[in-house]
């Protein structure tokens, strides 16, 4: 049932020459192409050998009725298409799918559900257009999770799902990270150390914000209610927390923002109150994004692996689709404190 493309030199190479050059049935060929792990190693190069030689691709569609696939992942992102154009993550991540995704001759298919419109989502992902799902920045309450689980397609979602889920996700390590970045600041001799934490209802919000509170706590400071706020990962959100924590405690000294758009709209706001960066207050962002070396101080960040991520996401549902490893897989991702101008300080003795 597969076809072939034209070769150059030979005309149209079919499954038959292909078999014949690489000493094998048909069938085995067939086997190889259709990606089938019941071939060995050493049959599996002599055909790809034979595959080279003679130019032979196969047809698409007729490899599609073969083995019941689309050849197709779909990716959704649940943000609003603001954040998926203006924050650095969201480019970043689908440049590691993608990457992947074509190393390996598959289709990407992004999908941006509008609120309220989850369900057509989960009915275009259920119907048979697509292998597997890539869910990028899950949300607590999201229902897409769950009606992909109940209807048996191979799903890797991140962030941590925060309930039980039975598929794989990609995470990074946000509560050790968030701990270096306030560390730092201690470090560097601040003892008023505010938080601009990230949406509670998901994993990068909650840990970013625990790490915040055990640095405080190991380093023997009170972990104080006023000297937390709570945005949304933009730049606008990052602003209007800064002002609130400012109003609530002038005295602060130092700030850990859980997002680098949040610290850079924190930035605008210290500067506009009169306050330098970092003589007066310090400051240091997440994600180590390009947001991170064009504001003014540059910004200390915790660097996350982004493109790394996206490629592991595309690397667990290959494997899932091809049950080659079915299990689901929990991978979590180092970070890394990036210093720069906006958190240098004072040292205490």
């Amino acid at each position: 049932m597969t076809t072939s493309t034209r070769d150059g030199r030979n005309g149209a190479a079919t499954l038959e020459q292909v078999a014949k050059v690489a000493g094998v049935s048909r069938a085995t060929v067939s086997r190889v192409v259709n990606g089938s792990p019941k071939v060995s190693d050493d049959i599996r190069r002599a055909v790809e050998a034979a595959v080279a030689e003679l130019g032979y691709v196969p047809n698409r569609a007729a490899r599609s009725l073969v083995t019941r696939r689309s050849d197709s992942i779909g990716v959704v992102i649940a943000e609003p298409s603001g954040r998926l154009f203006t924050d650095p993550f969201f480019p970043r991540v689908l440049r590691g799918i993608s990457a992947y995704l074509s190393s390996r001759d598959l289709q990407l298919v992004l999908l941006m559900p509008a609120a309220g419109e989850t369900h057509r989502t989960a009915d275009y992902l259920t119907a048979g257009h697509v292998d597997g799902a890539l869910l990028v920045s899950l949300h607590d309450d999201d229902p897409l999770p769950g009606r992909i689980a109940e209807a048996g397609i191979p799903m890797v979602v991140s962030p941590r799902p925060r309930r039980p889920l039975a598929a794989s996700y990609v995470d990074v390590d946000n509560a050790g990270g968030a701990h270096s970045a306030v560390a730092h600041l201690v470090g560097n001799g601040r003892r008023v150390v505010a938080t601009i934490a990230g949406p509670q209802d998901m994993a990068p919000g909650v840990d970013r914000l625990t790490g915040y509170r055990e640095a405080l706590r190991d380093a023997r400071l009170p972990s104080e209610p006023d000297l937390e706020a709570v945005a949304d990962f933009t730049q606008e959100g990052g602003a209007v927390a800064m002002e609130r924590l400012l109003k609530a405690r002038p005295d602060i000294d130092a700030v850990f923002a859980a997002s680098d758009q949040m610290a850079a709209g924190a930035l605008s706001v210290l500067a506009a109150s009169g306050r330098r960066v970092p003589e007066d207050v310090a400051i240091v962002g997440f994600d180590d994004s390009a947001v991170a070396t064009t504001t003014s101080p540059a910004l200390t960040s915790v660097r996350q692996p982004v493109e790394e991520m996206g490629e592991e996401m595309a690397r667990l549902l290959v494997a899932a689709v091809e049950r080659s490893d079915p299990a689901p897989r929990r991978v979590i991702l180092a970070t890394q404190l990036i210093r720069r101008a906006s958190s240098a300080g004072r040292r205490v003795p």
